[in-house]
């Protein structure tokens, strides 16, 4: 076993130097330095994490003409696509891990085209295997989590209207405040879903035996940790508004924010290890769910809809099947109200009259 991980260990190193050689050979001298920066950046070896140096050199390409940004974007996504080594592949969705929380606008928005423009989606990588070693088999469930974590990520930013967690386009909290204050209900809770789904997506992360203490996956929980810091307080942000907002709010945007706040309690446990600071925030992010969860349960309109709606739905089965991401719908007395959000299909299948509780 230990002549195996010498030998593939030699034979990454091989390639590593015969990939930078050819680079050299046939690479055009104006895009040079960047093929040589992205080759050192995203070596072979499983046991060493991206050099800050190659990432500075990487990201100082988003400092240059937009068409030179869109070149870095494209070498990076080219050897994430190509690659079969998982460690090359976690390298390159660290890199554009970086891009989003430092990198410059411009090497940003290139970077953000990829999964939106309705071409290939450069990020997934849902079938990503490498069974050269036990490390590598662990390592590729890492590879797949990580980059849907990360298109995750983009997407969230996206609804949002700004890089979450980026440093390059941090937002006071006071104009967050006031941004989302006028928000209205629908937009606010699509908001506040994403930011549950991207949260989600975060407590998914794998339970690994090999590459537990792999400084390759230390350097993404590290990453990942610094967004869930950032996450949580957006959150709380939006949580703290919606509870300005229980007396107004109706029925079917109530029971969405429920689901969205029990789904988000469900991930508090596995979320425990990604950050030990700020422990005192966290733990008052969590209260305020909880409460504000508690309240829209408790409440006597809140109940007799509810009431009303189990008792509806016994007595109207619908067959229709549910459809998630299908916005609500609601027409005339009797025909079913399709929620927004796939957590609760079960409601999708109940009618029930039109009444002024239910806005």
């Amino acid at each position: 076993m230990g002549r195996v991980k010498v030998f593939r260990d030699l034979l990454g190193i091989i390639k590593d130097k015969a990939s930078q050689s050819k680079a050299a050979l046939i690479s055009n001298p104006r895009t040079l330095s960047l093929h040589l920066a992205l080759l050192r950046a995203t070596t072979h070896d499983p046991f060493s994490p991206p050099h800050p140096t190659h990432l500075a050199t990487l990201l100082s390409f988003g400092h240059c003409s937009r068409a030179t940004a869109s070149t870095a974007v494209d070498a990076i996504m080219d050897r994430l696509q190509t690659t079969r080594d998982a460690a090359v592949a976690i390298k390159c969705l660290i890199t554009v891990h970086h891009i989003i929380k430092r990198g410059s606008f411009i090497l940003q928005d290139q970077l953000s085209v990829y999964p939106s423009t309705g071409g290939r989606n450069y990020l997934k990588l849902s079938n990503f295997r490498d069974d050269t070693t036990t490390l590598t088999w662990e390592l590729s469930s890492w590879v797949r989590w990580y980059a849907l974590y990360l298109e995750n990520l983009l997407s969230t930013s996206r609804i949002l209207g700004f890089f979450l967690c980026s440093t390059s386009s941090s937002v006071d909290k006071d104009t967050e405040e006031d941004k989302v204050s006028s928000l209205v209900n629908t937009e606010l809770l699509k908001e506040i879903n994403s930011l549950g789904n991207l949260i989600e997506q975060m407590a998914k992360k794998p339970d690994s035996l090999n590459s537990n203490g792999n400084v390759l996956v230390d350097a993404v929980l590290g990453l990942v940790g610094e967004d869930y810091l950032s996450s949580i307080n957006e959150v709380s942000i939006r949580v703290s508004e919606f509870k300005e907002r229980l007396d107004c709010l109706g029925f079917v945007d109530s029971v969405e924010l429920v689901c969205v706040l029990r789904s988000l309690e469900e991930c508090k446990e596995r979320l425990s290890t990604l950050s030990q600071r700020k422990k005192v925030m966290i733990e008052s992010v969590w209260g305020s769910i909880n409460e504000v969860k508690d309240q829209i349960g408790n409440s006597k309109a809140y109940k007799e809809d509810e009431g009303r709606l189990l008792m509806m739905g016994r007595r109207n089965k619908v067959s229709e099947s549910a459809r998630f991401g299908e916005r609500v719908v609601m027409k005339h007395s009797g025909n079913p109200v399709k929620f927004s959000s796939g957590r609760f299909l079960s409601f999708n299948d109940v009618s029930f009259p039109a009444c002024a509780s239910m806005e």
